[in-house]
């Protein structure tokens, strides 16, 4: 409402002056026919003319007081007492925030002592689904807290420029006494508008911001090693159920070949079956071998898919919670402070 009541006096203040102009032409050009001495014809109606725009300029003055007087008692009597409410309710936020910042601060410097030879050694899909599902939460949390940012900066700068218009002095005199009440120059908005403009440019966000950032980073990492780490376990499967299916038909094999001979039996080609005996038995050899590296390489990346992770969350969590505990206590002062404005605004106000 305040808004538009500003845009209704910016063109009653632009329609105003433009009148005040042509009142000023007419009254230069009276006085020039004054001097020459012109009929009275002429000057009478140009009198008129001089009379009229007067008493327009008059009453779109005393219009104009009214808005003006209207625009002012909103922003007195409903927006005032609304910010007032905000910064209460942020000063009470932002208190129980940094509490609990803080003792997420301390809780993770617990993880610099944590023993983890007890936790599973391997990344379940229930593991890594929930990797997943913390990255897209704290991608959401640094989106988030950007916009919280930006948009408190947005808001109080809209707020402080439109109140710079808004105590712009109107001019009303046409060298005559045209009474405008005098507008005050320092409602009690103005201190805890400039107040909030100047501690929110001054808001040390940056730290916080790349905390969490660089958190989402970590979590997306160790989210990549788990997924390498379960292609090699799915490898070692593959390769697992080969070597079962291979030997089955191995033994299956051996064993009807073995039935079709006898000790005794003298066989040119018994040399030949035994070479293909040995080349199977090596094949087998060869795909268990190629089971064992898998195995050992599948083991080595979960050893360090541990060990990256708990490095990684020791060194991110204490640095994001401390940058949080942080920006968290200078929200805190900062809303504190501007309740106070407030109330000594208030106090102020009311004496």
């Amino acid at each position: 409402m305040w808004r538009k009541g500003k845009k209704h006096q910016a063109s009653n203040l632009q329609a105003g002056e433009q009148m005040k102009l042509e009142y000023q032409r007419k009254v230069a050009s009276l006085n020039k026919l004054k001097k020459r001495g012109t009929n009275t014809e002429s000057l009478e109606r140009v009198k008129a003319t001089v009379s009229h725009l007067h008493t327009r300029y008059i009453v779109d003055m005393q219009s104009m007081d009214s808005t003006v007087s209207e625009i002012n008692r909103l922003r007195d009597e409903q927006l005032y007492p609304k910010l007032v409410d905000l910064v209460n309710g942020m000063a009470i936020m932002w208190e129980t925030m940094k509490g609990y910042h803080v003792s997420q601060s301390k809780i993770v410097q617990a993880l610099k002592s944590l023993d983890i030879s007890q936790s599973p050694k391997e990344t379940t899909e229930h593991h890594h689904e929930r990797t997943l599902q913390l990255y897209v939460v704290v991608q959401e949390w640094h989106s988030q807290f950007d916009k919280l940012v930006i948009y408190q900066k947005q808001y109080i700068k809209a707020l402080n420029s439109w109140l710079k218009l808004n105590l712009i002095p109107i001019d009303t005199n046409l060298k005559e006494k045209v009474s405008s009440p005098q507008r005050p120059q320092n409602p009690p908005i103005l201190a805890l508008i400039h107040a909030w403009h100047d501690y929110l440019e001054k808001l040390p966000d940056e730290l916080a911001r790349t905390a969490i950032y660089n958190f989402s980073a970590v979590i997306n990492t160790i989210f990549e090693y788990q997924k390498e780490e379960m292609k090699l376990r799915d490898r070692c499967e593959d390769t697992r159920r080969e070597l079962n299916k291979k030997t089955r038909q191995y033994e299956d094999w051996y064993h009807k070949h073995m039935q079709r001979r006898t000790p005794d039996e003298i066989d040119p080609e018994s040399a030949q079956e035994d070479t293909l005996v040995v080349d199977r038995q090596l094949q087998l050899e060869a795909l268990r071998k190629r089971l064992e590296d898998e195995e050992d390489s599948y083991q080595r990346q979960c050893l360090q898919v541990r060990d990256k992770s708990l490095t990684s969350l020791r060194s991110r969590l204490p640095e994001l919670f401390g940058a949080m505990s942080e920006f968290s206590l200078a929200c805190a002062d900062m809303y504190r402070d501007l309740r106070s404005i407030a109330k000594h605004r208030n106090r102020n106000g009311n004496t």
